[in-house]
């Protein structure tokens, strides 16, 4: 795999407490300017950018799961709840409590016609 390959694969498995894009440069033998560059290239994000929205994907998965807006944040690497908020709504549109409000309505509505 490509060293970007790599570094996303790295980052996916520690979604929760990633490694600075110095010490993830250092553990591929590159430069962080290099790893940045092929990380772009590959993924059209930077990395920290595409970081940020794996961890709002899997807070969707969480949320959908029935997991606190609160927990879900911690457990996917926002350091709190705001801070997911403030992502969460950029990516997604809604605060996570309204999202997972109206998944819980549509889930209810589709139960209730069955």
């Amino acid at each position: 795999p490509t060293v970007a390959a790599r570094a996303r694969d790295l980052l996916l498995a520690r979604l929760p407490d990633p490694p600075s894009l110095e010490r993830l440069a250092a553990e591929f033998g590159t430069s962080p300017f290099a790893l940045l560059r092929a990380f772009k290239a590959a993924y059209g994000l930077p990395p920290h950018a595409w970081l940020t929205g794996e961890r709002v994907r899997a807070a969707r998965r969480l949320l959908d799961a029935g997991v606190a807006p609160a927990d879900a944040a911690t457990a996917v690497g926002f350091t709190d709840q705001p801070h997911l908020n403030r992502h969460f709504t950029r990516i997604v549109g809604v605060p996570p409590g309204a999202y997972q409000r109206e998944r819980k309505n549509v889930q209810d509505r589709a139960a209730g016609a069955s």
